[in-house]
């Protein structure tokens, strides 16, 4: 399974508080830029576009 390198929102400037993201064809890959060498969460393209959806559109704001 090749994966794109690791990135991180461009919005974060220089702060090492963020989630980093890389990808391959079918799976997303999520990690803690504070936490480099820490857990690796793993989603297929669906889960990830389900949760990115549901981000955008408030479903896990909180009242």
């Amino acid at each position: 399974m090749q994966f794109t390198e690791w990135r991180k929102s461009t919005r974060s400037g220089n702060q090492s508080n963020c989630v980093m993201v890389r990808h391959n064809s079918s799976h997303v890959q999520v990690k803690d830029s504070k936490d480099p060498e820490g857990p690796v969460l793993t989603f297929t393209r669906a889960e990830w576009a389900a949760f990115v959806g549901g981000a955008q559109n408030g479903e896990f704001d909180l009242s």
